[in-house]
């Protein structure tokens, strides 16, 4: 395993949620460096609570050419997570097994990823693979029977100032969307990068591909893309305090809610490829209402 120290002012981080029909729980592995020093954490999120666990940066191991993170004695990997962890706070002890990815077809990023010193970088590893094992927090049990999982993956120094994120599994298929606001050396514009797996098929929303933002607002965002548009709104909140990095310290608090009430529809060519309302939707929205 290769240890990473990494310049001043960075982090990098890794967003395991896995759901199902009754549960959902989110594991959030990251490093992050910044002049204040360097440490490492694990953030859980579930329907009903958050935990932030700290940890030494000599604790924190990645081997990017197999995809595995070790932080302790939790260990991550594109087969599963082993997860034994005992705080004051918190008690973790479990392991989950992942079924096959479903990668998406090139990097989310497109040609911003050859773009230099931008202040976040994004990865998506699986649309959707299959999760089954048995995770106990503080007494509580998170059992997961060939359910549902998702992972992405975040690099840079900061989170965006104004963003808002929201990933959903639905019948057919599984989404994501990130609307972002962007620094650009003295500018900024709003950036989108979002994929829909939907029967077999791919659907890209990207800034490099033409995508519009036709509204952000109370929740609601609504994305152009040619004959393509996404609708998603934020019904019910459920959300829950992370903390994410500003110049690569974890120090800025942002809310999550891992599970909640929030409508999706999706036309092509003004037909409808399918529109519903969802109680299991994840979302981050930090927009001013």
């Amino acid at each position: 395993m290769d240890r990473r120290i990494f310049m001043h002012n960075y982090f990098c981080g890794w967003y395991f949620k896995c759901q199902s029909n009754t549960q959902t729980l989110a594991v959030i592995p990251a490093f992050h460096q910044s002049k204040e020093g360097s440490s490492a954490s694990i953030q859980f999120i579930t329907n009903h609570n958050a935990w932030n666990i700290p940890f030494s940066y000599h604790q924190f191991f990645q081997d990017k050419n197999k995809f595995q993170i070790t932080l302790g004695n939790n260990h991550f990997s594109k087969d599963g997570m082993k997860l034994s962890l005992h705080t004051k706070d918190c008690s973790v002890e479990g392991s989950l097994l992942f079924g096959a990815f479903s990668p998406i077809r090139y990097d989310i990023m497109g040609p911003f990823q050859f773009i230099p010193f931008l202040q976040c970088r994004h990865s998506i590893l699986s649309m959707k693979h299959s999760v089954t094992g048995n995770i106990c927090i503080n007494g509580v049990d998170y059992s997961f029977s060939n359910a549902n999982g998702y992972l992405e993956g975040d690099r840079g120094y900061s989170f965006p100032k104004e963003y808002a994120w929201t990933q959903c599994f639905f019948e057919g298929g599984s989404l994501v969307l990130c609307v972002a606001d962007i620094p650009f050396g003295l500018f900024s514009f709003t950036g989108i990068i979002g994929i829909i797996h939907y029967h077999g098929r791919e659907y890209r929303l990207a800034t490099y591909l033409g995508a519009k933002v036709i509204k952000i607002k109370n929740g609601e965002l609504i994305i152009r893309q040619g004959s393509l548009t996404l609708s998603v709104k934020l019904l019910e909140q459920n959300h829950h305090p992370l903390l994410a990095p500003v110049s690569g310290a974890m120090k800025r608090t942002i809310h999550e809610s891992a599970c909640c009430r929030a409508s999706y529809c999706f036309k092509q060519n003004h037909h409808t490829l399918f529109s519903f309302e969802t109680m299991s939707a994840s979302f981050e929205y930090e927009y001013p209402q």
